[in-house]
């Protein structure tokens, strides 16, 4: 990554940027991953999966067999339904499924270390970790032959985080070529995916894209899905002790306590909720070793069922049960994992949640107060109030697409263009620092919460973490609204990409009063949402528009945002009004000047717009 220089805001923010494509030249390392638990059993010898049947081998039946791995493509992941359980959900993500998955990754690195380094490789290291599902034990299986079969020496990271995968391959002695994190995040227990990861970080959609293709074929040309024999067994590494060290060694570092170097958490009590997840060693590696008290803490041990709540700091459950803790025992911080610990949410001193919005703010305050001046990047779905609120503080507000991987590649390209850009977050938790290679890393983000937070007591101030976005204003109203696409599956996206260029049309050519496709300085929407207009602009992985809404009363008083979902067949539509009564003056706009007159009604189903506009709720 080229050093970024002072950001100069009397040009555009979009440069001309080129994305360079794995493999990256030496130095350009960008950070993304998970980690796995250990098997419930030790191999033996040989570990088989039995075959799933033959494919009859006429075009159509191809056609099924390709279209069967394509679909599990979900963005910059891959995600499926790995158990049975689920009303209308066939599973998807099978043993045979993972393997030819897996050795198309381990081909597609090893391909592009040859490119990179101008000979063949050999011994091209991959990791694997996975969070506490119980279908990981046997998709491992899957993920170990199809490593093997590509040529690969396979590691066992057992139960570990998607952004401690990252690091095993940077962190020494590890230094993996690339790992692989098995995980569905916050969704249930019946689903399962991939994440994976090289050096230089995340691999983005068109590379999943890419080797979901090569995969397909591999599948749909084994006419029988034979059994899956481990000749050579992977080895098992404990990583997940080197990355807590990492972090405490960061923690103690920054703070530089006067009295208590070793253990600067002393006098502190932080509650940590796991969801029964990956998260429990944040508790037990990391804090109880600085030093901190953690008694009272909910959900560490690893249950893949998830019996308690969703693992997800936006789950209302997750955050009130955070909450009472917290007041019960009178603690100082209260933090709350997802699944794979990629993304984090706190409760402050008071009892207050902190995510969404009021997160991506804390972290502003934080990150300008050591880089004044920086560009923080964001989703679209996020309030013209937060914006309001990193201004004031100096800093410059960029608007992006809804997306993880889109927020966080946005960083990178402005960091590559000479602007500064220290922080990308998205309003579901997910945050990235330049400092830390661009990873979203949950842990890592509730780490420089902990540090702020113990500087701030050892400034004199006993306000806590809340005090620092006191001032931030909440959107008066919001709702999110979802519409079904009625279609058969293989033609649902491009349905919902109809739908959504017709939204566009309608708003470009006036047929909305007061309707106007928004913008963010200089990022213009053009093509999916404040989306760039380089020469070389990043692929879309969704379309999306966002419009902002006035009238002659209010003004500019809220906006629209209707976009794609990369994970169903269906359409969000996020609506956020700074006055009362304006989301659903809105919806209705949308639903009777929109979607009704469009004609995109036919083949949507928009009950829950219906009603919303009816009655003013969802419930």
């Amino acid at each position: 990554m080229a050093a970024s220089t002072s950001p100069n805001f009397s040009t555009p923010l979009q440069k001309n940027t080129h994305k360079t494509k794995f493999p990256s030249s030496a130095g350009k390392n960008i950070l993304h991953n998970k980690v796995g638990f250990p098997f419930s059993a030790p191999f033996s010898k040989s570990v088989s999966v039995k075959s799933i049947g033959t494919a009859k081998y006429d075009e159509v039946v191809v056609d099924e067999e390709l279209d069967k791995i394509r679909r599990l493509q979900n963005g910059s992941d891959v995600r499926g339904v790995a158990l049975e359980g689920e009303k209308g959900r066939k599973v998807d993500l099978t043993p045979p499924a993972v393997e030819a998955i897996s050795q198309s990754f381990g081909e597609w690195v090893i391909k592009g270390l040859e490119k990179e380094r101008g000979y063949p490789v050999e011994n091209v290291r991959v990791s694997l970790g996975r969070d506490p599902r119980i279908t990981g034990s046997k998709l491992s299986v899957a993920v170990f032959s199809g490593l093997g079969r590509a040529g690969c020496m396979v590691f066992d990271m057992g139960l570990a985080t998607t952004p401690a995968c990252f690091m095993s391959t940077i962190l020494s002695p590890f230094s993996y070529d690339a790992s692989i994190m098995m995980t569905a995040s916050h969704l249930p227990y019946t689903r399962n995916g991939l994440k994976f990861f090289t050096k230089r970080g995340g691999l983005t959609s068109t590379e999943v894209e890419e080797i979901c293709d090569k995969a397909a074929r591999k599948y749909a040309n084994r006419m029988a899905k034979v059994s899956t024999l481990l000749s050579v067994l992977p080895k098992k590494v404990d990583f997940m002790s080197t990355y807590a060290m990492h972090l405490r060694e960061i923690i103690k570092e920054r703070i530089n306590h006067p009295l208590y170097p070793d253990t600067p958490l002393q006098g502190f009590q932080i509650i940590v909720n796991a969801g029964n997840g990956s998260g429990g060693f944040f508790t037990w590696d990391v804090l109880d070793k600085l030093g901190a008290e953690t008694f009272g803490s909910l959900h560490l041990n690893p249950d893949g069922m998830f019996p308690n709540h969703i693992p997800n700091p936006e789950d209302k459950t997750a955050m009130a049960l955070t909450r009472a803790a917290v007041l019960e025992s009178k603690a100082n911080l209260g933090i709350v994992f997802d699944t794979d610990v990629d993304r984090s949410g706190v409760v402050d001193n008071q009892g207050n949640p902190i995510n969404g919005d009021k997160l991506i703010a804390l972290m502003s305050a934080i990150v300008l107060r050591e880089h004044p001046g920086t560009t923080i990047v964001t989703d679209a779905r996020t309030s013209m109030a937060l914006t309001r609120f990193i201004t004031d503080r100096g800093g410059h507000h960029c608007l992006y697409r809804v997306g993880y991987r889109n927020v966080i590649d946005k960083g990178v390209q402005l960091n590559s263009d000479g602007v500064q850009t220290h922080l990308m977050m998205e309003t579901s938790g997910h945050g990235a620092l330049k400092e830390n290679h661009f990873l979203d890393d949950g842990a890592y983000m509730v780490v420089k919460i902990i540090i702020e937070m113990v500087r701030m007591k050892l400034a004199g101030s006993d306000e806590g973490i809340g005090s620092l976005i006191k001032d931030l204003e909440e959107p008066y109203e919001s709702v999110e609204l979802r519409i079904n696409i009625i279609s058969e599956p293989q033609h649902a996206k491009a349905k919902g990409s109809e739908a959504i260029q017709t939204f566009r049309n309608y708003i470009e050519e006036g047929r909305l009063s007061g309707w106007e496709l928004d913008s963010c300085g200089d990022c213009w929407v053009s093509e999916g949402c404040l989306v760039d207009t380089n020469d070389d602009p990043a692929p879309i992985d969704a379309q999306m528009y966002r419009a902002k809404v006035s009238n002659e009363r209010h003004g500019q008083h809220g906006w629209v945002h209707m976009r794609q979902s990369i994970h169903n067949p269906n359409i969000a539509v996020n609506i956020q009004s700074s006055v009362p009564g304006g989301c659903l003056s809105m919806a209705r706009a949308f639903r009777d000047e929109f979607l009704k007159a469009s004609g995109v009604y036919t083949f949507l189903d928009i009950s829950q717009v219906d009603k919303f506009t009816e009655n003013g709720s969802i419930a």
